[in-house]
């Protein structure tokens, strides 16, 4: 997969960028919020990243991965065509687009769920989501994780198989370049084995991600013909050194990151539209040695909207606990603050050395000095002709040093 090599994603949350209502009636009949994405293009463009991951566009219930239509458009956003104009203006300006889809489950309020319980355990779509038919207060459908509201797909129907290929194709037909698969780690391997290889007949350039949390990501990546899994793993270790003051977890986490690329390249990140960001868990000076980290290591590398200009948000376990870290952006990228800038420009130096190195890809790390709160390793391509020297200290303030083989400072806070 040639393109990926040099992609770098950002990876925004359309819902809240464009402010539109989450778990209350939309106010505006015609609203095409989808347009205020496209002035952010340009802003992509400068941070120097070459793509758009977008959170869920599709019609859903609330906050979008409550899917009630795989082929529409989420009416708070827009319209087809308005995703159609805004795919065609990222390409314009060098970009990719990835769409996110939902795939385990579906809303409660899809018109299938209705379908399948009125038709009752002999009806032609019966077999399509996970019903319990024999339950004893009547029909019970499958969930995902407790939550009623996300009625899960039964993946070993054909007929499954087939809507989720046309979803896939369909969108890709209309301009997207690839997907990432929420939730894919509730869903069988084998059940995209089987998707996936059709997909890839019509459009054999796109990009499949997973969302896996935790597990066996080489297994689950050979078994289901992703073309890579999101590291939880990673991420974690990369918060909790800086924010616990141990380097040793870090270390250990780049010693099995490592080993995965003997199988795939994984999707990197350090914050997403799911997690506290890190501004708020470790402030903004330390949050700069968790991008170097991501830009200096093996991977697919993305940056979540708002991340690049040092927002905060605090996750919480409550309805609506995510809204702190999917918040609106402004109307045009030109109004920023001044500590906005200045995380902006680390995460543009940032991104411009990672484009001097394109090796980082599939670059492999080994330890060169490990205390709890000191750090350096290096960076050495797969076919050892480069190295990139880095160095993280958190023995006083937060300080990271980027060196090439010959001692040149090609970074540092």
């Amino acid at each position: 997969m040639g393109w990926t090599e040099h992609a770098i994603w950002w990876h925004v949350y359309p819902l809240g960028a464009v402010g539109a209502p989450i778990r209350t009636p939309d106010a505006d009949p015609e609203p095409h919020r989808l347009d205020r994405l496209v002035p952010w293009l340009d802003h992509v463009v400068r941070l120097g990243a070459n793509g758009v991951l977008l959170g869920p566009v599709f019609a859903s219930s609330t906050h979008g991965y409550d899917t009630t239509d795989h082929f529409r458009v989420d009416p708070r956003l827009g319209t087809g065509d308005d995703l159609e104009r805004f795919v065609a203006a990222a390409h314009e300006r060098g970009l990719r687009v990835l769409l996110d889809g939902v795939f385990n489950h579906v809303g409660a309020q899809h018109p299938l769920v209705a379908q399948v319980l009125a038709e009752g355990p002999d009806g032609p779509r019966a077999s399509f989501l996970d019903v319990d038919w024999a339950h004893p207060d009547g029909p019970r459908t499958g969930d995902f994780e407790g939550h009623r509201a996300l009625v899960a797909l039964n993946h070993a129907d054909p007929a499954v198989e087939s809507y989720v290929v046309d979803v896939m194709t369909h969108w890709l037909a209309r301009g997207a370049d690839g997907w990432r698969l929420d939730a894919a780690y509730a869903v069988p391997p084998e059940f995209w084995a089987r998707v996936l290889p059709r997909v890839r007949e019509h459009h054999p350039d796109a990009w499949i991600v997973g969302e896996v949390i935790h597990g066996d990501y080489a297994g689950i990546v050979a078994a289901s013909a992703m073309d890579s899994v999101t590291q939880y793993e990673l991420w974690k270790a990369v918060w909790s050194s800086l924010l616990d003051r141990n380097f040793w977890e870090l270390d250990h986490a780049l010693g099995r990151h490592g080993r995965l690329l003997d199988t795939f390249v994984p999707q990197t990140f350090v914050g997403n539209h799911d997690v506290t960001r890190l501004a708020t868990r470790v402030g903004p000076r330390a949050a700069v040695l968790a991008v170097v980290v991501l830009l200096t290591v093996a991977g697919v590398p993305s940056v979540y909207y708002g991340d690049e200009l040092a927002w905060t948000g605090l996750k919480e376990d409550r309805e609506g606990g995510d809204d702190a870290v999917r918040p609106s952006l402004p109307a045009s990228p030109d109004d920023l603050g001044d500590d906005e800038r200045w995380m902006l420009r680390t995460h543009q130096d940032l991104v411009a050395l990672r484009r001097r190195h394109p090796w980082l890809h599939t670059a492999r790390t080994a330890s060169d000095e490990l205390t709890n709160t000191r750090y350096r390793y290096t960076s050495t391509s797969a076919d050892g002709a480069h190295r990139l020297h880095v160095e993280l200290d958190v023995t006083d303030e937060p300080r990271a040093v980027v060196r090439d083989d010959d001692g040149q400072v090609l970074f540092t806070t």
